[in-house]
């Protein structure tokens, strides 16, 4: 349990971190966003867990594939609140945008036998 609760707080610990350092310089804070630090969370995580390190590369090889789509909210986003979505229904329509492009990915992989 204790194990878990460390976990989850060196996580939380990292997005508020970046929160934070996004409101004063936009710039650190989108370079810092854009390390895929969840994704090395994750990867650390498995490992420590399991002890075996395949399981992070199968985890770093499927998000190969879906970085592509994952695009669509950042691109989305800022277009429709430039046409005055409004930030919640712009985020909302974005991650739905996002959320569609994962599945539209995914499915024209498996139609070319590729499993994620």
């Amino acid at each position: 349990m204790v194990y878990y609760a460390t976990k989850l707080i060196i996580t939380a610990l990292l997005i508020v971190l970046i929160s934070e350092i996004a409101k004063r310089n936009s710039l650190a804070g989108a370079l810092l966003a854009a390390i895929p630090l969840v994704s090395i969370l994750a990867m650390t995580w498995m490992y420590v867990d399991t002890n075996n390190s395949s399981s992070a590369v199968e985890f770093s090889n499927r998000i190969i594939w879906l970085i592509a789509p994952s695009m669509t909210l950042f691109i989305a986003f800022p277009i429709l609140i430039k046409n005055d979505f409004g930030f919640y229904p712009s985020m909302l329509i974005s991650i739905l945008m996002t959320i569609f492009a994962y599945y539209s990915v995914i499915f024209i992989l498996n139609k070319f036998g590729i499993k994620l």
